[in-house]
């Protein structure tokens, strides 16, 4: 009884694994690896530049210690500024992910995926 288990297991584990080759060869996936990629670096890379750039400006650098307005300085400004930029790649990756969402969707309907 336990080799007929371990067998059916086996089986499944293998229409999983062509399932899953047929999936990554498809059209449609490709097509959704290369938007996301297309993306998901460049935003990741102006994020990082952008958030590192004020602790190396700060430190190295005396161009942020000027006064911008009032008693504020620019790296006041500067990290203010890092809220907004952060909430705004959220809010663009939230409207890009739908757009993901629906190729994912139409992955599922080619090769019989399962929706939910």
């Amino acid at each position: 009884m336990g080799n007929s288990v371990s067998a059916q297991k086996s089986g499944d584990q293998s229409k999983s694994a062509s399932r899953y080759a047929a999936i990554i060869k498809s059209e449609s996936f490709q097509e959704l690896l290369r938007r996301k990629k297309s993306f998901i670096l460049p935003s990741s890379i102006f994020f990082f530049v952008f958030y590192f750039s004020l602790p190396i400006l700060t430190s190295y650098f005396t161009v942020l210690n000027t006064k911008a307005f009032g008693a504020i300085s620019w790296a006041w400004v500067f990290a203010f500024a890092q809220f907004i930029m952060t909430w705004g790649l959220c809010i663009l990756y939230t409207r890009r992910a739908k757009e993901f969402d629906v190729l994912v969707e139409k992955i599922k309907q080619e090769t019989g995926g399962r929706n939910g």
